[in-house]
């Protein structure tokens, strides 16, 4: 498994060398002797510098908890670091319930160990969901098949399978009235076999993942306006476009015509515009907000985006987007992260198809050997990418 290089002058320490003999935790003030073996065997001040590089190298195997939230999370949670006294770490999600703690629900700890009692219950309800046969899909009638209450099949659901239950059906009924769109002889019957209760409903909330209208979309994105531009960037040739939405395509080329034949090829009947002078300004701060990420000096992207997804490719983007700037995580892993661990191939393609670069940083996705991989813009690209990331960071 990859393990990242420490920061500059810090010694890197392997999974297998944070043990030492048994001791008071003194940073904590905690006498680590009353936990399990493994716990108590713990260096807490080795386990400290694995939790400040955010190490990867450590998931499912060591956990942190913080005392003044009650929460346990991986060494990698995205979450602000917390002060080093109110630290206690871990070996098993156990010894950290043990200690009255619950997992974090934004990294979701129990996904790195396949750990959750639950986690079977929900991803048979993630099949039940798939499957659009018709029967209720609210919340109640979820979790009741599920076996849980309502609460704890939220909590649960949440934090094995990365967003909530309404999230995930909405995103399952967007992907049939997709599917629809393309053989249903007109759009109100794919509306109504995705399982939407009425086309109003469709046109009324306007999915910003879907982008368009069904029956834009069902006409290959007729009267939808695309903006775009190109710009130099320091990874080469970038060309954005963006709907009255959102940012809908980032992609990097060789040359401008290059680029517009890509974004052609996604939206073939939209009305491609290329930005005017003077720009409208909040296409022009999305345009400065991605320069800004690319040199390093924006480490975090907060972008309205107007993307098509299946419900697994929004699972796994999501998951990408709470990858730390700089840091990376193995395909394995990210399947793991989003409660589906024999998912390696399926994640592998959700990131190829990613034609947002950079703002779903699928660049952060690396082999278990520790190699790049492919990338769709190039694996020099992507090397650059994670270098600058890296430097970024570091300073």
């Amino acid at each position: 498994m990859h393990t990242n290089t420490a920061a500059a002058g810090k010694e890197t320490v392997a999974p297998d060398q944070v043990a030492a003999t048994p001791r008071q935790d003194t940073a904590s003030g905690h006498d680590t002797a009353r936990l399990d073996p493994d716990t108590a065997s713990l260096d807490p001040d080795r386990c400290w510098e694995a939790l400040l590089r955010r190490d990867p190298s450590y998931d499912g195997r060591l956990f942190v908890g913080v005392l003044t939230t009650g929460i346990y999370c991986r060494l990698t949670c995205p979450a602000r670091r917390p002060l080093r006294k109110n630290v206690r770490f871990f070996t098993t999600p156990a010894a950290a319930e043990a200690e009255g703690l619950r997992a974090c629900l934004r990294c979701r700890p129990l996904a790195a160990t396949g750990a959750d009692p639950n986690a079977e219950r929900i991803h048979a309800i993630c099949r039940f969901i798939d499957a659009g046969n018709g029967e209720s899909l609210a919340l109640a009638d979820l979790a009741q098949r599920a076996g849980l209450s309502p609460f704890h099949f939220q909590r649960s659901f949440k934090a094995i399978v990365g967003v909530t239950p309404k999230q995930y059906v909405a995103a399952a009924r967007l992907a049939a009235l997709k599917r629809n769109l393309e053989s249903a002889p007109d759009v109100t019957a794919a509306v109504m076999d995705a399982g939407y209760g009425s086309s109003s409903g469709v046109y009324g909330r306007a999915d910003t993942r879907l982008g368009m209208t069904p029956k834009q979309y069902r006409r290959g994105g007729e009267n939808v306006t695309i903006t775009y531009a190109t710009a130099q960037t320091v990874l080469g040739l970038m060309m954005a476009g963006a709907t009255d939405r959102g940012v809908c395509f980032v992609q990097f080329g060789e040359s401008p015509e290059e680029l517009l034949a890509l974004l052609a090829a996604e939206y073939p009947r939209a009305t491609l515009e290329p930005m005017r002078q003077p720009p409208d300004p909040a296409f022009a701060s999305w345009i400065e907000a991605l320069n800004r990420h690319l040199a390093g000096t924006q480490p975090k992207l907060d972008l309205p985006l107007d993307i098509r997804a299946t419900a697994f490719q929004l699972r796994v983007w999501t998951y990408l987007a709470s990858i730390p700037y700089g840091d990376v995580r193995s395909y394995a892993e990210v399947a793991a992260g989003i409660g589906q661990p024999d998912a390696s191939r399926a994640v592998a393609r959700a990131c190829a198809s990613n034609t947002l670069a950079v703002v779903i940083p699928c660049h952060r996705v690396i082999r278990g050997n520790g190699e790049l991989a492919g990338y769709r813009w190039g694996v020099a690209r992507k090397r650059a990418l994670l270098d600058r990331e890296r430097a970024a960071s570091a300073r």
